[in-house]
């Protein structure tokens, strides 16, 4: 377990929650300070339920600026210590976050959201501000991005001519740099608008439940649950490294974090019964990748997602529910598909711990997750309000674990409570420091809405894709789809799909409509969130990939590309759900009915994994594999004669297969 390589591993991590390590104590109790402190205010905030969404804003953005800036070093900055200029930067970005909140009154009311010369200078210095710092926490891609957008509203049509058909985005004339400013710092439909104040309720909220209840020990209890259930199965290890990342998914928003923890075990065991070292990284990048498809908690992008389509999430996570299981059903026949190709077998069970204490040992994690589910789907209450109270669960859960443990161990009730008290304070820093990039990230995704709503940039893009799909919805997808990867290599998640929400899901909306298709709104945005999870592994950036094979020893590049071919089972998904939106629980009508879709959808689930792992019972000819393929693409668009086609030539393609391998059987023997 002791691999020399895993400091690399959580260096990652660590550059992700904020690298630097002030050699000197009261710089690192500072940041302690400021981060336990944005929890405890988001804690207070939503109790109280009595703060504007835009000052709630404000605070957010200015806690985010204030650990970016600290928290974070420049690239080749320094990392022992805070230099003058990055306390400056926090210094004045928090003050020009927080001019919203001081000058509130007189900008709304007195002006009537009409800015003075000074409202423009503060909010283009806060523009600068949050480009420098997304660009050191989230790289070039989002800031360019966002420039390019108001660029564009400035310019209007001339700035970019050359770049587009005539007469597509001859939409305005260009705005004025002060309505630009109004519309991007005043409004609430730029920097203040539904993605920072999604992240400063719904998602600081969830990101913080699952920052203590990691503290509190489920991750490794769910390691050490899946190893231990799964690890006598052929290829074991790999199988339980899937489920331990569904469940660590379901308290964690972050793959690359997700990759380090159930990595540093499952890795090691997978290569030790025979996984050679990229297949084994692979395995664990793409399980810990899909960790943000599994509800109750999908990551801070699904939270907006069910603003912008201003659905509950209560029903956006009953939606997202099936594809998700889907997903790592698929993944566990690309798993199990391996190890039968490399003739692998599972652990002893002698040197597995046993399953049924090992469940006991830690049950009552689940009792809070149990009792978030109960608030969000039974009692109905708000996402928010549900964490709050699931928070407020999951503290006192933790204070007398650890009494317990205090009195069963020499240190007593009170060095129990105490430890009690130190990790619920950890828990509080880590939720904060893991919500900094995102609270920068929506802060400058804001951005892009904001113009999108402004130039009405929706329309011309519709018409471009218009133009270069000939209207042919499966082209629109797949040009969607290749954006949004290709976005991803440079944006996180949640930027990703806010900047695809933004800019594409509209355009599908509207050309789907023309052709006279009827989909859900909310299968549309699944879509792109869906292929903006996909491009965390993708190469070469994918931090994921990284992580995994400074555990594995893999190289990084390799690892990213085969994880990204197992994860081809889940870039299926998307076009099944948005051409069956069945699968999605919507108009399913019987029971029966609902059966018979999500046994069809994993029938073609299965059959498209063999087919690109070119492997059932033996290694498949390329016949079968056509064959195969052919059918599993049938079972994505719905109607009796394409399923019962697809299921046809699937038990064909089944049955020769078996025959040939049941006359290989005893050639091999």
């Amino acid at each position: 377990m002791n691999d020399p390589v895993r400091p690399e591993a959580e260096e990652l991590v660590a550059g992700e929650y904020g690298g630097r390590a002030p050699r000197a104590a009261w710089q690192r109790w500072l940041l302690v300070t400021i981060a336990v402190a944005w929890s405890v205010f988001q804690l207070y905030a939503t109790y109280t339920g009595t703060l504007n969404p835009q000052k709630i804003g404000s605070i957010h953005l200015a806690f985010g600026f204030a650990l970016a800036f600290l928290a974070y070093p420049r690239k080749g900055g320094a990392s022992d210590r805070i230099p003058w200029y990055d306390w400056l930067l926090a210094a004045a970005s928090v003050a020009a976050a927080l001019y919203i909140l001081v000058d509130y009154y007189t900008i709304v009311v007195l002006q009537g959201g009409l800015p003075s010369s000074r409202d423009v200078w503060v909010g283009s210095a806060l523009l600068v501000f949050l480009a420098i710092a997304s660009t050191r926490l989230l790289g070039f891609a989002l800031p360019v991005i966002a420039a390019i957008v108001v660029f564009y509203g400035i310019t209007g049509p001339a700035g970019i001519v050359p770049l587009t058909p005539p007469d597509v985005l001859y939409l305005h004339n260009g705005y004025q740099w002060s309505q630009v400013v109004q519309q991007l710092f005043i409004t609430t439909e730029g920097i203040w608008g539904t993605p920072i104040q999604v992240s400063a309720t719904f998602v600081f909220l969830f990101v913080l439940f699952g920052a203590l209840l990691d503290k509190a020990g489920a991750g490794q209890y769910f390691v050490d649950l899946a190893y231990s259930g799964l690890g006598t199965f052929r290829g074991g290890p790999a199988k339980a490294s899937v489920v331990a990342s569904l469940l660590t998914g379901v308290i964690s928003g972050s793959s690359t974090a997700n990759t380090v923890t159930t990595g540093t075990f499952t890795i090691p065991l997978m290569k030790k019964i025979g996984y050679p070292p990229v297949k084994a990284g692979a395995t664990e990048v793409a399980a810990s990748v899909n960790g943000q498809l599994m509800p109750p908690i999908m990551g801070a992008a699904a939270f907006i997602m069910a603003t912008f389509i201003d659905m509950p999430y209560s029903q956006l996570i009953v939606h997202a529910l099936v594809p998700a299981v889907l997903a790592y059903l698929g993944l566990l026949f690309v798993v199990h598909l391996e190890a039968l190709k490399l003739g692998l077998k599972g652990m002893p069970r002698s040197e597995l711990p046993p399953f049924g204490a090992t469940f006991l040992k830690g049950v009552h994690y689940l009792i809070p997750v149990a009792f978030l589910l109960y608030e969000l789907m039974w009692v109905n209450r708000t996402p928010e309000r549900s964490a709050l109270n699931a928070t407020f669960l999951l503290m006192g859960l933790i204070l007398v674990q650890e009494a317990i443990r205090g009195v069963r161990g020499n240190g007593g009730l009170a060095r129990g409570l105490w430890t009690g008290v130190r990790a619920i304070v950890s828990g509080l820093e880590l939720g904060a420091r893991n919500m900094t990039t995102i609270a920068v990230a929506t802060a400058a995704a804001g951005i892009i809405v904001g113009m999108v709503t402004m130039t009405n940039l929706g329309y011309g893009l519709t018409q471009v894709l218009d133009v270069l799909s000939g209207g042919n919805i499966w082209i629109v997808l797949v040009l969607s789809a290749l954006t949004s990867l290709i976005l991803g290599i440079g944006l996180p998640t949640t930027a990703n799909y806010i900047v695809m929400a933004a800019l594409v899901a509209p355009v599908i909306a509207n050309l789907a409509e023309q052709g006279g298709m009827v989909v859900p709104l909310v299968a549309i945005h699944l879509f792109v969130f869906y292929f903006g999870i996909l491009a965390d592994d993708t190469p070469p950036v994918g931090l994921a990939a990284y992580a995994a094979s400074a555990i594995s020893r893999a190289d990084p590049i390799a690892t990213g590309i085969q994880g990204f071919t197992y994860d081809l089972r889940t870039a299926i998904l998307p076009f099944m759900f948005f051409f069956n939106p069945q699968l999605l629980l919507i108009d399913i009508g019987s029971w029966y009915n609902a059966a018979w879709v999500i046994a069809t959808a994993l029938v073609g689930m299965f059959a498209f994994v063999a087919s690109t792992q070119g492997y059932l019972e033996i290694r498949m000819r390329w016949y079968e594999r056509l064959v195969m393929l052919a059918g599993a693409l049938l079972t994505i668009k719905p109607g009796g004669w394409t399923d019962g086609l697809g299921l046809g030539a699937l038990v064909a393609v089944g049955l020769w297969h078996h025959i040939r391998a049941a006359r290989a059987a005893p050639a091999s023997a």
